[in-house]
């Protein structure tokens, strides 16, 4: 194989892959480093303080960069989560050398129209279509203060969007944003390359489980107002247990749950427990209100859970509604979980979840994709 550098730049530290974005980006690192790419790893610090010693072992080199946070990053015309991932260090880096960059999310584009940068290679990798997702956050926040920010934020980052034109080429993690990005920059190429992740085996355990399970970070205003609606929609009259888990719950999930003796919530589970509440939970119920991006957690429920209940825009432009019940009103999820109680897969149904699983999101041969199309192989 030919020595193939890329430089990658991170919104976050990607170790320990714990959340949805830093998930995508770890998995990218650790395959394309085993197909033979020499990974120049950039980071943005968060203040963890952290130095992992697994993205040592995975990349050519590392470098840190704090993000620079406070008043004059938010009262920048940039959107703030951009505007605080600036670094001068940072591009004298990628001056080093001519080799291509990989920009990891709107987060991280603040130097990609750098005119010192304009003869480079530059990939962006979309993780969601920022001034929707940050819109959506501004109707479900409930906080008059919060609710405003991200309204603001929102309209900064629809603006600040146009700066991808510079992007020689863009990686979509869904079908769904695919078609809104080539109809936004239609010069550019842009293709649909889904999430990478852990699993490269479907791992379905026959029998039934014990338990409902939604799971996701629950201090995410999405994920907040999803298990609340769970809660108080949808559990609310069934005599069935229902666990919540996730990390950090907010005091009014654990207040409402406490309301209802069939819920339970479990707070921080670290990884090998989470991975025991997907595998032994009878039912996945997994429901979202906005459409773009792809939830990890979906792909994690059909690579590891027994039945996946998921709304219309959870599956949207995924491709994965046939592996799913789809149900998008309180009464066709009760419905649906009464149906399913007592329900088991037959062979033929874990057989077509396993072709379509590891045909649309085979992280070998995606990584194989990623790199002819940026190193140009036939």
């Amino acid at each position: 194989m030919k020595d193939y550098h890329l430089h990658i730049i991170s919104f976050d530290i990607p170790y320990p892959p714990s959340y949805g974005g830093v998930i995508d980006v770890f998995y990218q690192i650790a395959y394309l480093s085993k197909a033979g790419v020499k990974i120049h790893l950039h980071a943005f610090d968060y203040g963890k303080g952290k130095r992992a010693e697994e993205l040592e072992q995975l990349c050519y080199s590392v470098n840190y960069y704090p993000r620079q946070t406070g008043i004059l990053s938010a009262l920048s015309n940039k959107p703030y989560i951009t505007g605080s991932r600036r670094s001068e260090a940072l591009v004298l880096e990628l001056l080093k050398d001519n080799h291509p960059i990989l920009f990891e999310g709107l987060h991280s584009c603040y130097h990609i129209s750098d005119k010192r940068l304009a003869n480079r290679q530059k990939i962006f990798r979309e993780t969601n279509i920022e001034h929707l997702y940050y819109g959506y956050l501004a109707l479900a926040e409930i906080n008059p203060f919060y609710k405003l920010y991200f309204a603001f934020a929102a309209l900064k980052l629809r603006f600040y969007q146009r700066v991808i034109r510079h992007a020689g080429l863009v990686f979509c993690v869904s079908e769904t944003d695919t078609i809104y990005y080539k109809k936004k920059f239609q010069k550019i190429p842009v293709v649909f390359m889904p999430c990478f992740h852990k699993n490269e085996e479907v791992l379905l355990e026959k029998g039934a489980g014990s338990y409902i399970l939604f799971h996701g970070n629950l201090e995410v205003s999405e994920n907040i107002k999803a298990a609340i609606y769970l809660m108080e929609k949808v559990m609310n009259d069934i005599d069935y247990r229902f666990i919540i888990a996730g990390n950090n719950p907010t005091r009014r999930i654990k207040r409402i749950a406490l309301q209802h003796p069939n819920v339970e919530v479990i707070a921080n589970p670290d990884e090998e427990q989470m991975e025991k509440l997907i595998k032994k939970a009878h039912l996945h119920l997994l429901i979202t209100f906005q459409a773009t991006g792809l939830k990890l957690k979906l792909l994690n429920a059909l690579f590891r859970g027994k039945l996946v209940v998921a709304n219309s825009k959870m599956v949207h432009g995924t491709g994965l509604a046939p592996l799913c019940f789809i149900a998008d009103t309180p009464d066709e999820l009760k419905s649906y979980i009464h149906q399913l109680t007592d329900y088991d897969y037959n062979f033929a149904e874990i057989g077509r979840r396993r072709e379509l699983l590891l045909h649309r999101f085979n992280n070998k041969e995606n990584t194989k994709e990623m790199i002819n199309l940026i190193y140009r192989k036939d």
